[in-house]
């Protein structure tokens, strides 16, 4: 067999919304080579930001998608906060949960005392993706963190794609609360370290890739706990964002989708302003760059764009506009 970009790898980490699935649905092509990634020996593991479900129903989710998932194959922002706050906080602390029934289960799981009102004088406020979230829940958090109590959040993404398109995540609801208080919460998931750092010593991986559709969160959160990285197109971030990154936040590897871990990886020559991908080959000249040679299908425009990126993260002051322009495959 051919050497592909996974058989680098001995542990593969999935983001899900905007990766594996939006929303109800399967993100076309992701179960085939999920498949394919198990096939070729390489353990799966589904790491999500989003705390609003168990790691039973997440995984009953992706059953019901066709794919093989079980609860010790999620790592979820909820469980990082469980067991990272099992450690800070004493047992019995009381703790204002402005999230989902399944942070308020963990926490009550964990030892602690959920309350649900800033007069009962809680200790910490964790805030988890909720999609039933009100503003009176809010309110309550922010008097409560007013007053004195830690504050925590599982996640600050703040976007949440889905099938019908991109709706505010977490970080909308961090804000809001925000703009009461002068301080920022301690955050667990991605790009933190503790929601890597607890994947990897759940799993001993040795050699892992992470895959996202978020420069800021997945890609910037793999850098950050010094793994590989593939970036993927169907979700949130695109061609522009990719562009843009700034040096903690770059890929190892792009793909249109989930995928480019069956295929061979994707390498770049470059020399003096030339980058050359494939047959793409990019130039910077006068302060620009171009597209000297293009594969008009999609494989060709990701290598012009592997090859785009690669000049524009070595001179952030070219502009990449016109050649970003011409790759219409990619968003």
């Amino acid at each position: 067999m051919s050497r592909l970009l996974i058989d680098d790898y001995d542990v593969a980490f999935f983001d899900l919304d905007g990766v594996i699935y939006l929303g109800p649905v399967a993100v076309d092509g992701a179960l085939a080579a999920v498949t394919g990634v198990r096939s070729r020996g390489t353990r799966v593991i589904y790491v999500t930001n989003n705390a609003s479900r168990s790691a039973q129903q997440v995984a009953d989710h992706l059953s019901e998608l066709g794919f093989v998932a079980t609860p010790d194959d999620l790592v979820t922002s909820a469980q990082v906060a469980a067991d990272i706050l099992s450690r800070e906080l004493p047992q019995g602390a009381r703790i204002l949960v402005a999230g989902s029934p399944n942070l308020v289960n963990l926490m009550t799981e964990t030892g602690f005392v959920v309350v649900t009102s800033a007069d009962e004088e809680p200790d910490a406020v964790i805030q988890g993706y909720d999609p039933q979230m009100t503003w009176p829940r809010l309110n309550e958090a922010a008097i409560a963190i007013q007053r004195g109590a830690v504050w925590y959040a599982t996640n600050n993404d703040s976007t949440l794609p889905n099938d019908r398109g991109i709706l505010p995540g977490l970080g909308a609801a961090i804000n809001a609360v925000g703009n009461t208080v002068d301080i920022r919460p301690t955050v667990f998931g991605k790009p933190f370290r503790p929601m890597l750092d607890f994947a990897l010593a759940k799993t001993g991986a040795e050699r892992p890739i992470f895959v996202g559709d978020r420069i800021d969160t997945d890609i910037e959160g793999a850098n950050n706990a010094g793994m590989a990285s593939l970036f993927v197109f169907t979700g949130v971030h695109g061609k522009a964002d990719l562009v843009a990154a700034s040096a903690g936040a770059r890929p190892s590897a792009i793909g249109s989708d989930v995928g480019a871990l069956l295929q061979p990886h994707r390498s770049v020559t470059l020399s003096d302003g030339r980058a050359e991908c494939g047959a793409a080959v990019a130039l910077s000249s006068e302060g620009e760059v171009k597209i000297e040679s293009l594969a008009d299908d999609l494989p060709g425009q990701l290598d012009a764009l592997w090859a785009i990126a690669q000049l524009a993260w070595t001179d952030p002051s070219l502009n990449t506009e016109s050649a970003l322009a011409r790759l219409s495959d990619l968003r």
